[in-house]
């Protein structure tokens, strides 16, 4: 018994029965001279209802859970290179899925225990995937199925980013300072336009510093305008795209259901073909006993005629 196998059971109960079970695999742990196990056991924390949800997920429906999260890699290439339209078309797909998953979620929960009316924070299962699309640590949390509570999603790609991302061409520097014209002195006799190199000068070094703080800017910029990609994912064909994707994350997460349900209807019409043939080899041995009595009686019958005296 390993700490990961003990973990992927506890993680898949629901919520009120964490506890005792945890308990048990401590108790179990320490039965078997494990004690440093039994102690990281005892560490496992209870997980809350919509932590719970993403986790049967992940152990129940592992094929759409990377599907989704496939989706998410695709995303982040797509933001990565500002390609606005496949943005847009993979947020309508990411909305759609998600959604999908979380009313899976109350199916495989309700299959689990929980009343058909149960209020369940699907609000929750929806933000921690969300999440998951967008970062690749919070995607292998949910893949592993181990949650112990809901994450926030704070808005896709907007991860803050190291400062080291503004330096460019080396270590920062200070701004370099305004050049100020020097003041000609009084007694020099030379004309006025003798300062006129100093401003050309200085002219010179405020643009150069404006174009070293417009790198970071633009940077600033770029991200803006990804961001503005997103928002307009959100808005451009919404209603048709967003229709036939739901469709098709639909379909996706029935084909499971009607594939069990399929194979569950075949075992069922060749039970029922074995059960007809049985019994029709039973009716024609019952057929075939009734023949014989009657000939065995036929055949005593003519035996005892033959043995009476005619006189």
């Amino acid at each position: 018994m390993t700490l990961d196998e003990v973990a992927a059971e506890l993680y898949a109960l629901p919520p009120e029965e964490f506890t005792a079970a945890r308990g048990e695999a401590v108790a179990a742990a320490r039965k078997s001279g494990d004690r440093e196990l039994a102690g990281r056991i005892g560490g496992l924390r209870r997980p809350t209802v919509g932590a719970w949800l993403v986790n049967l997920l992940a152990h129940q429906r592992p094929d759409l859970v990377g599907e989704l999260l496939a989706l998410g890699e695709q995303m982040r290439s797509a933001q990565r290179n500002l390609r606005g339209d496949e943005l847009r078309e993979l947020s309508t797909q990411r909305r759609a899925m998600v959604s999908a998953l979380a009313r899976e979620s109350r199916a495989l929960a309700v299959a689990a225990g929980r009343g058909v009316r149960a209020v369940l924070p699907l609000g929750e299962v929806e933000n921690t995937l969300t999440a998951a699309l967008a970062d690749p640590e919070v995607a292998e949390e949910v893949r592993l199925g181990r949650l112990v509570k809901p994450i926030e999603y704070a808005g896709f790609g907007e991860q803050p980013r190291p400062q080291l991302r503004l330096v460019h061409g080396g270590a920062a520097t200070k701004d370099p300072p305004k050049e100020v014209p020097k003041e000609a002195p009084r007694d020099s006799g030379k004309p006025a336009p003798a300062s006129a190199p100093a401003s050309e000068s200085g002219a010179k070094v405020s643009k150069l510093a404006d174009k070293r703080r417009s790198v970071p800017r633009r940077d600033v910029a770029e991200d803006a305008e990804l961001a503005e990609f997103e928002r307009r994912a959100e808005a451009d064909h919404e209603a048709a795209r967003q229709r036939a994707a739901e469709q098709e994350a639909a379909r996706k997460v029935a084909a499971e259901q009607r594939r069990r349900q399929q194979t569950a209807h075949r075992e069922l019409l060749a039970a029922r073909t074995a059960l007809a043939e049985a019994e029709a080899q039973r009716a024609e041995a019952e057929k075939a006993v009734r023949a014989a009595k009657r000939r065995v009686e036929q055949a005593l019958a003519a035996v005892q005629a033959a043995t009476v005296d005619p006189g």
